[in-house]
C-alpha cells in the first residue's frame, strides 16, 4: 500500500503539533499561501495575526519568556523577512528560543532578483543561533525537529527557517524524527568535578564574596538552587537586568540590580569584593563600567553553559562551563556530603559593611511641581504587587526605574530588551506574555517614543482580546537620550524632543480604553480603572520633563564612581 503523500505546507504544520506548538505568530503573504490555506482546514495550532512582523518575533520572544517553551513566528517572503530581523536579534542577544519561518522565492529563482527575494539566511547568520534553507522537501520536517532542538538546547537562541515556494507545495511523506543527532553540537550540561571543588574552597574561604546572577539562571531554571547556595554559604547577590527574578529581591541578601543604573551599593560590593561568582552573565558593559578596572583586586569564578562567554570580556580564575542548575546542585550536593564550615564572623562583617553603603542611598526630587514619572512607577509597583503581574517594559529611563522599583521575588515576570536595548520590543511582548499565561496581570511601562514603533499591535489586542495594561511615561522627550545630552552635551537637545498623538483618543479609535493621568492623587483611581476594565487600556501619565534616572555610573567610568543626582556623587 502506498504511503499518504503530504505538502510541504501540510508537513510543516504537522511538525509544529510533534514539537507540542499550539500557538504561533505571523503575518501572511504570496509565497506562504499554502501554508495559510492548510492552517484554514485545521484546528490544532492558533495563529495570531500582528500587525507588523516585527511584532510576531517580539510577541514570540515575550511568549517564550513566560513559558519557558520555544516562541513561533511565521512570516512571508522579502520585506516580510527583512522586518523580523531587530526582534531576531534581540532574541539572539538576550538568549531566549525562538524558531522563526520565512517563506523564500521559488529554488529556481533564488539568485535572479525575483520579486519580494532577499537573502534571509546570509542576512540573519550574524544574529542567530543557526539557519537553514530548505532544498527538498524531504528535508523540512528534519530541519524543523534540529531546528527546535539547537533553540531550546545549550545556550538557547533563535533559528531562522527559511522555506522556498516550490518546497512548500511539493509533495512527500511525513516521517519526523525521534531524535537529533548534529555532530560537533553536544552542549556541556554537567560541570567538571574538580572545578566545582575549587570553586567552593574558594568560597567558603571568602571574606568579601558576591553572587552576580544573569539570565541564564533564569534560562537553566537555576533560580531555586541559586537562592539555596547563597543562603547556605551567606554570600550577597547583585542581578543583571536580564537576571531579574532569578534571586528573591526580599531576602537580606539581596543587593538588588548592579552597573550603570543599578544598586550603587551593589556596585560598591562588587568593587570591593575579594571574590566574584558570576552565573549566568556574559559581564557586558552595562554591568562592567570601565572594564580594565572591573574586578582587578577581585578572584573570579564563572559558571556558563557556553563556553564562548567565559573569559572572553572578564578573566576567570575558576571556569565552569555547563548548566547553571546542573553545576549549583552538584555544589550544593557537595557542600552538604564534605558539611563545609562558613566563617559566619567573617560574612557578618561583610553584610554588616553592604548596610552601611545601603544607609547612603539618596532619592533624586523631581525638578518641578509636575507629576513625578518615579512616583508614578512606585505606585504602580505597590498598587500591583499583590496581583504578581507580568510585568513588560520598553526601553529609555521608565526601563530603568521599572528595573529599579519592581522588586521581583521570581522569575519570569519582568520582560525587556537587554543586550540590543530594543525600543518597541514592550508592547508586542507583552501580547505574548497574554497568550502564555492568560489569567496574568500584564503592564507594558512605556516611553512615549517607544510605544509609538509598535502602537499598531493594539489593533491586534482588540481582535484577540488580550488584556495589556499600556502605562505611557510621557515627558514629550526621547528621555534617556535627552538625559545624556543634558549631562554631556551641554543641554542641547538636538531631535530628542518629540510630539505624540492623544493616547486616550488613539486608543478609544481602536475600541480600546483611554485614560488620562496629571496628577498625583489620579494616579491610583486609574490603575484601578485599568484593571477593572475588560479590554487593553492605555493611561497616559503626563509627567516632568526633565526628570533624571539615578544612580548612573557613566560610560567609561568604574563601577564605584556613582552619580546619586546632579549634585551628588560618591
Amino acid at each position: 500500500m502506498a504511503k499518504e503523500l503530504f505538502t510541504g505546507a501540510e508537513i510543516f504544520l504537522k511538525s509544529l503539533e510533534a514539537e507540542g506548538v499550539d500557538e504561533i505568530f505571523g503575518y501572511p503573504g504570496g509565497v506562504i499561501l499554502t501554508i495559510y490555506e492548510a492552517l484554514y482546514n485545521q484546528k490544532a495550532i492558533k495563529h495570531y495575526l500582528v500587525r507588523h512582523e516585527q511584532a510576531a518575533v517580539h510577541a514570540a520572544e515575550g511568549y517564550a519568556r513566560v513559558s519557558g517553551r520555544p516562541g513561533v513566528a511565521l512570516v512571508t517572503s522579502g520585506p516580510g523577512a527583512c522586518n523580523t530581523i531587530t526582534g531576531i536579534a534581540n532574541a539572539y542577544y538576550d538568549g531566549y528560543p525562538l524558531v522563526v519561518f520565512t517563506g523564500q522565492v521559488g529554488t529556481n529563482q533564488i539568485g535572479n532578483d525575483a520579486f519580494q527575494e532577499a537573502d534571509i539566511v546570509g542576512i540573519t547568520r550574524s544574529c542567530c543561533k543557526h539557519n537553514y534553507l530548505v532544498k527538498d522537501v524531504k528535508d523540512l520536517a528534519r530541519i524543523i525537529k534540529e531546528a527546535f532542538y539547537i533553540a531550546t538546547t545549550g545556550k538557547p537562541g533563535p533559528v531562522v527557517v527559511d522555506m522556498p515556494k516550490d518546497i512548500l507545495t511539493a509533495k512527500t511523506t511525513f516521517n519526523y524524527p525521534s531524535e537529533v543527532k548534529l555532530v560537533g553540537y553536544n552542549p556541556t550540561y554537567k560541570g567538571h568535578p574538580l572545578q566545582i571543588s575549587k570553586a567552593l574552597k574558594m568560597l567558603k574561604e571568602a571574606q568579601r564574596p558576591v553572587i552576580i546572577s544573569g539570565g541564564g539562571v533564569l534560562q537553566a531554571g537555576a533560580h531555586h538552587e541559586l537562592t539555596k547556595l547563597a543562603e547556605m554559604l551567606e554570600i550577597p547577590v547583585a542581578h543583571t537586568l536580564m537576571g531579574k527574578g532569578t534571586f528573591p529581591e526580599s531576602s537580606p541578601l539581596s543587593l538588588g540590580m548592579l552597573g550603570m543604573h543599578g544598586n550603587y551599593w551593589a556596585n560598591y560590593a562588587v568593587v570591593h569584593a575579594d571574590v566574584i561568582f558570576a552565573v549566568g552573565t556574559r559581564f557586558n558593559d552595562r554591568i562592567t563600567g570601565c572594564l580594565k578596572r572591573f574586578a582587578r583586586d577581585s578572584q573570579v569564578i564563572h559558571i556558563d553553559i557556553d563556553p564562548c562567554s567565559i573569559s572572553k570580556n572578564v578573566k576567570v580564575d575558576i571556569p565552569i562551563v555547563g548548566d547553571a542548575k546542573n553545576v549549583l546542585s552538584s555544589m550544593i550536593d557537595e557542600l552538604c556530603t564534605k558539611a563545609l564550615l562558613v566563617d559566619h564572623k567573617a560574612k557578618d562583617k561583610w553584610l554588616n559593611q553592604i548596610e552601611e553603603w545601603r544607609k547612603k542611598r539618596a532619592i533624586p526630587e523631581c525638578p518641578s511641581d509636575k507629576l513625578s514619572a518615579l512616583k508614578v512607577i512606585e505606585t504602580l509597583y505597590e498598587y500591583t504587587k499583590p496581583f504578581k503581574p507580568i510585568v513588560c517594559t520598553e526601553v529609555g529611563q521608565h526601563q530603568m526605574w521599572c528595573a529599579q522599583m519592581f522588586k521581583m521575588d521570581e522569575p519570569r515576570h519582568f520582560i525587556t530588551s537587554g543586550g540590543l536595548g530594543t525600543m518597541g520590543f514592550g508592547f508586542p511582548a507583552a501580547m505574548g506574555a497574554a497568550v502564555a499565561d492568560k489569567n496574568a496581570l500584564v503592564l507594558n511601562i512605556a516611553g512615549d517614543g517607544s510605544i509609538q514603533m509598535n502602537i499598531q499591535e493594539l489593533a491586534t489586542c482588540m481582535d484577540y482580546g488580550f488584556k495589556v495594561i499600556n502605562c505611557v511615561i510621557n515627558n514629550g522627550y526621547l528621555g534617556m537620550v535627552r538625559q545624556w545630552q543634558e549631562k554631556l552635551y551641554h543641554k542641547h537637545y538636538s531631535e530628542t524632543k518629540i510630539s505624540s498623538p492623544d493616547f486616550v483618543k488613539l486608543a478609544e479609535a481602536y475600541g480600546a480604553k483611554g485614560i488620562r493621568v496629571e496628577k498625583e492623587e489620579d494616579i491610583i483611581p486609574a490603575i484601578k480603572e485599568a484593571m477593572e476594565a475588560n479590554c487593553s487600556v492605555f493611561i497616559d501619565f503626563v509627567v516632568e520633563n526633565f526628570e533624571m534616572v539615578y544612580p548612573w555610573v557613566l560610560a567609561g567610568q568604574p563601577l564605584n564612581k556613582v552619580l546619586l543626582s546632579n549634585s551628588q556623587e560618591i
